[in-house]
């Protein structure tokens, strides 16, 4: 069953910036962005959103590294209208960067930090809960039991769609006592009936953000990707070492790579004697990758002078010190840009001033290319 097809109405605009996620934030964010005339560069540039930017940045760290049953709560005061513009934008903020990466398992656990943190927040809110969750069920009831305690009934046909996607006896109906189609959600094992109704919910919250992040980013084109590449990149940069194993980012696909490494490496491989620019950006741009330190030791193996404790040493100072990757006007200075006008029609682009850009209108197209794919088989499977 779906989400309900109309929302509660909700005047309470701290309460949407606590929950930046809601149906009803939309239009919320909207009208902040219009009102104080915030466009997309701004949001990534402009020095006065700078704290929207730092809480964004931190908010999406947090998504993504949470160790299970660890969610931080934001200490943001949404009483002033500064502190719930900084708490609903920097959930924006943190969106587009996901989106505009088009990183599938970035996205992903992007997607479960938000919904996790969601689901503590809605389990604490006894104030807001009824409003929360009238958003997302086709409806709830509550009762007191003899004990004193809450029991949450849900309709059965929202319980039957969410619960087995949660793992646990507790989840299975057969466990759930029931009643004229409605399922009760009592306490147990430590969490209260409100906090076992929020994990049903999080589930449709989940759901939710999957819905808007693939809405924005059919919207998203080659050159709006472009403005979020610094962002993009220094979140991949942050989050590579800890994530490397479960989570390597995509651009480690080869043919991802931009003519620029794919030459440094090549060049390497055979033999060639790579100069000095060429092998700090390709060491660099390996870090930004998410490449480990022994992937990218690797591609110097078969340098003329090579020396494996030289080279061991040198790729783990540029590592520890984050060097930034070369921009194309660089590289073309240094003579390490191998392609002319006409060699690669992404490369003739404008907008396209870096290489870390490249592997990021080629992981959007080729988003783009399995979404298409898919709706063809969706199409023809009508047939």
């Amino acid at each position: 069953m779906p989400m309900p097809m109309t929302s509660p109405e909700i005047g309470d605009e701290g309460l949407l910036a606590r929950y930046p996620f809601l149906p009803q934030g939309r239009l919320f964010i909207k009208k902040m962005l219009e009102e104080n005339r915030i466009s997309v560069e701004d949001l990534i540039e402009a020095p006065w959103l700078e704290d929207v930017r730092v809480k964004g940045r931190l908010r999406l760290v947090d998504s993504v590294m949470q160790e299970e049953g660890a969610f931080s709560i934001s200490d943001i005061d949404i009483s002033t209208e500064v502190g719930r513009m900084t708490e609903a934008l920097s959930f924006l903020h943190a969106m587009l960067v996901v989106c505009a990466s088009f990183d599938e398992r970035l996205l992903s656990r992007w997607i479960e930090g938000e919904a996790s943190r969601a689901d503590r927040l809605m389990g604490m809110d006894s104030e807001n809960f009824s409003v929360i969750s009238s958003t997302y069920l086709s409806g709830i009831s509550v009762e007191r039991n003899g004990d004193g305690a809450e029991d949450y009934w849900v309709p059965m046909v929202d319980f039957i769609e969410l619960c087995p996607r949660i793992s646990g006896d507790y989840w299975r109906l057969v466990n759930r006592p029931t009643r004229d189609g409605w399922v009760c959600l009592d306490a147990g094992a430590g969490e209260s009936g409100r906090e076992r109704a929020s994990r049903l919910i999080k589930e449709r919250i989940r759901e939710s953000l999957r819905e808007a992040c693939d809405i924005r980013m059919e919207k998203i084109d080659d050159e709006f990707a472009a403005k979020f590449a610094d962002p993009v990149e220094r979140i991949v940069s942050l989050l590579s070492e800890r994530v490397k194993e479960e989570m390597p980012m995509t651009a480690a696909i080869r043919e991802d790579w931009p003519p620029c490494f794919e030459s440094a490496v090549s060049e390497l491989n055979q033999g060639v004697n790579v100069n000095h620019v060429g092998r700090v950006f390709l060491a660099a741009f390996s870090k930004a990758v998410g490449l480990s330190q022994e992937q990218t030791c690797s591609f110097f193996a078969n340098a003329p002078d090579y020396d494996s404790s030289t080279t061991s040493y040198q790729v783990n100072q540029i590592f520890e010190r984050e060097y930034t990757p070369h921009g194309c006007a660089a590289l073309k200075t240094n003579a390490r840009c191998p392609v002319g006008l006409g060699d690669d029609s992404l490369c003739d682009q404008e907008w396209l001033t870096h290489p870390l850009k490249y592997i990021r209108a080629k992981q959007r197209r080729r988003y783009v290319s399995s979404q298409n794919d898919d709706s063809s088989e969706e199409n023809a499977g009508n047939d």
